[in-house]
């Protein structure tokens, strides 16, 4: 392996126009944890080594699906959050998830995980430096300081971490360097948008260094509460980072800190229906709202990591990755975007986690792997209240009228994981002479132990006590339930690839994802009335059933073909990809009866569905089209990515009736892309040299479904978004202007919804419009931002 690696590093002529490109556009397509070489390293011609098989190789030789993104071209766009990479990576779907303004939707090729409630483990892992977020909230990651954003797409779990039973999304931060630096990035435009961002760093010694960045992200909505005056989808946060680091060859250590407040007002959403009992209208202006909830609206985020890595000899490294985190979110969330009181659900959700990672590491010429442990000891909480006063209100006798009707839920889950996994590559060309054959093995154990506990109460009076009630009463206890409960499972991996020579490799894989099963964290066990144990009567047992649900499993199979041409001048990355996907966890809710009180309430549901398919095709690539256009020294190149998915259900029962014909997978498109080119042209402002870069970015996505049933009202047709930027940077790189517009074309877009409202087995709207919660009618939507211009300075020391 070393050997070819050796090869691969002495073909840089043919490499330049790549890396070249690579550096301009700063994408790294089907690049495992792939990283774009800074500018310096780009002008001397050396290809691109990238890690994601936790060793160093060329880019051709990783048979893994994957887009690595550069911290310089997210600058040069002008990205803000790790949401923006949905446009362009294809099969990808992340949003900021209903009514919050930091916690994250993710989904790859049609596996993900909507609801963020305690109890539901996410489909997509999200990292920092190799540290898995347990929990969405606070996982809306703000891009500064960052080296790239890697995203693997379909399961993972035998090189590393958490297992994902999806694929992961990776943000790395930069490591310190060894002379002093200050950088200073100051934005502003539209919507009031005013940010900073504030980096330095100090070496102390040869050995030993400082740093740290500090962040502050402001906006005014883009709408307005016209019920409270405040601003809707505005922004209000800050961050810190920090890092000391140790390295003298042999032995690395790293120890971080970070933080994040976010003080944005509660995200109000726009009614899609007229009010179905105050019949006030629908609003011109999607992005205002009229909800009248009140109250504390605030997320922090907080955690340490402590990395360690020693290099035994030349062949054997030893990693440990330690790390704890905490969040803590308030928020408001006002279904029905109305006055009064009708579907109100205040909410806090509360998160801790301690991971421990090790590693073995091994790199030789015939055999490189890893062998690793990982454990995590996480906590959930949530509490959230709906409350239902105009309902409640309006009780006829013998429960009426009960002002400030309230269904509480308290979910509080506590995991503790732990695996060993493993992953060999032999290079069959060392072992019996095959030219260019590399055999992958990999596999791993996983135990999962939930450990949960549910209440639901419900109250008159208004909020609970934990969410700021001071006279309200309970009237009525319907679920209280303590269960426990270890998953396990052996997940394997194999992929074989074949290079018949420097600039192809073809690849195919099988590898399973495994995601533990949990408890319903707001399930009714006051309504459960079936015998699941079969012995005569309805007990105990039963409820645990109840509550249950089942691990998920995919089977995922790939086909690749990485490939360069033209002497490197163009790059494509195709893979071929179908995926058995079984006991899909569907988390739902919906209005219904309080059997012990009668009482309208909010009621949990979460489905196992039987199972869904998923097959598609990717392919992506860069081409340098146009060096000197123009003459002196301008380039055209551009990046293409694009994505089509066939999911459907293959089995979804409801009691005992399959209905997988009448449901669909949410948040996947059947077709996502994007087209990028980079214009760049000397230019020579104050004196300083430099360049100009005109990049564009038109992307596509094809209608989205919000959840299982399709809702005319709710789900997104095909839309496509065009953003374009124009940055100057001088020669020397220590200054930058640019300009960003983001949604060029002003194109309205729903990214999530709620809906409450009576649907047809076919997805329609049932007829006249009738509310299964609240006497309002929920049908309400969230939308990305409208057309915003940006205008930034950086500047370097």
């Amino acid at each position: 392996m070393k050997s070819r690696l050796k090869s691969a590093l002495l073909k840089t002529a043919g490499s330049a126009g790549l890396v070249a490109f690579c550096a301009s556009a700063g994408i790294v397509a089907g690049a495992g944890a792939a990283h774009a070489q800074d500018t310096a390293s780009a002008a001397s011609g050396d290809v691109i080594i990238v890690s994601a098989r936790r060793r160093e190789e060329t880019l051709l030789d990783v048979p893994i699906a994957v887009t690595a993104v550069s911290g310089e071209q997210l600058a040069l766009q002008g990205a803000q959050d790790i949401t923006y990479l949905s446009q362009s990576v294809p099969n990808l779907t992340l949003e900021v998830s209903r009514g919050t303004n930091s916690t994250l939707t993710a989904f790859i090729r049609g596996v993900g995980q909507q609801d963020p409630v305690a109890g539901f483990e996410a489909g997509v892992g999200i990292y920092v430096d190799d540290v898995y977020l347990n929990r969405p909230q606070s996982a809306v990651l703000d891009i500064y300081d960052v080296e790239r954003i890697e995203v693997l797409r379909g399961p993972q779990g035998t090189l590393y971490g958490r297992n994902s039973v999806g694929g992961a999304i990776k943000y790395v931060t930069k490591r310190l360097g060894d002379e002093p630096s200050f950088k200073l990035r100051a934005s502003g435009g539209t919507y009031g948008q005013f940010d900073v961002v504030g980096t330095a760093e100090m070496p102390l010694t040869d050995e030993f260094a400082v740093g740290g960045s500090v962040a502050y992200f402001s906006r005014n909505g883009f709408g307005e509460n016209l019920t409270t005056g405040e601003e809707n989808y505005d922004k209000d946060l800050l961050a810190f980072r920090g890092s000391a680091e140790y390295d003298n060859d042999v032995l690395f250590v790293r120890l971080s800190g970070d933080y994040l407040k976010d003080k944005s007002n509660s995200k109000g959403g726009h009614r899609l229906i007229p009010s179905l009992f105050s019949g006030a209208p629908v609003l011109d202006d999607v992005y205002d709202s009229r909800g009248g909830i009140t109250g504390e609206n605030e997320a922090d985020a907080y955690g340490a990591a402590l990395h360690v890595e020693l290099a035994l000899n030349d062949n054997w490294t030893i990693k440990n990755i330690a790390a704890w985190r905490k969040d803590d979110t308030f928020t408001q969330i006002d279904f029905d975007a109305l006055p009064a009181a009708d579907v109100d659900v205040p909410a806090i959700y509360e998160n801790e986690q301690f991971t421990e990672e090790l590693q073995l590491l091994y790199e030789g010429d015939a055999v490189a792997g890893v062998l690793g442990f990982y454990y995590i000891d996480a906590n959930a909480f949530n509490t959230f209240d709906v409350v239902l006063d105009l309902t409640g209100s309006l009780t006829p006798p013998p429960f009426g009228p009960l002002p400030g009707l309230n269904a509480n839920t308290t979910g509080d889950v506590d995991t503790k994981s732990w695996s060993i996994f493993g992953d060999i590559t032999f290079d069959l060309e060392e072992i019996i002479g095959v030219q260019g054959v590399e055999l992958a093995l990999g596999g791993r154990y996983t135990s999962d132990k939930r450990s949960s506990t549910v209440l639901r109460q419900t109250y008159i009076g208004g909020n609970s006590p934990a969410l700021g009630g001071t006279t309200s009463t309970v009237i009525a206890t319907t679920s209280d339930f303590d269960g426990e409960e270890t998953f396990t499972d052996f997940s394997p991996r194999v992929s074989l690839s074949w290079s018949p020579n420097g600039d192809h490799n073809l690849y195919a894989s099988y590898s399973q994802g495994f995601k533990g099963g949990s408890f319903d964290p707001r399930g009714q066990s006051s309504s459960v009335t079936v015998d699941f144990d079969g012995d005569g009567d309805v007990d105990a047992d039963d409820i645990f059933q109840f509550f249950l649900f089942e691990p998920e499993e995919v089977d995922s199979y790939e086909l690749g073909w990485k490939s360069r041409f033209a002497d490197g001048r163009v790059t494509s990355n195709l893979a071929l990809f179908y995926a058995d996907y079984t006991n899909v966890q569907i988390p739902g809710s919906q209005g219904g009866t309080d059997p012990v009180t009668m009482l309208p309430t909010f009621i949990g549901v979460t489905t196992n569905a039987g199972g869904a398919e998923f097959y598609g095709v990717e392919w992506e690539g860069t081409a340098l089209l146009a060096e000197d256009l123009f003459g002196g020294g301008d380039s055209f190149s551009i990046g293409w990515g694009g994505g089509w998915i066939n999911a459907d259900y293959t089995q979804f029962l409801v009691g005992t009736v399959d209905v997988a014909d009448q449901r669909v997978v949410q948040n996947t498109p059947e077709f996502s892309g994007a087209l990028t080119t980079n214009y760049t042209h000397p230019a020579n402002f104050f004196g300083r040299g430099g360049e100009v870069s005109f990049i564009t970015q038109t992307s596509y996505k094809s209608r989205t479904n919000q959840f299982e049933v399709p809702n005319p009202y709710l789900d997104q047709g095909g839309y496509g978004l065009l953003d374009a930027s124009l940055v100057w940077t001088s020669e020397d790189g220590k200054l930058q202007i640019g300009i960003h517009g983001k949604n060029l074309l002003d194109r309205e877009y729903r990214v999530a919804g709620y809906n409450f409202v009576a649907q047809n087995p076919d997805g329609s709207l049932a007829t006249p419009l009738t509310s299964t919660l609240g006497l309002e009618g929920v049908l309400t939507g969230f939308y990305g931002p409208p057309r915003t211009v940006t205008g930034t300075v950086q500047v370097q020391f």
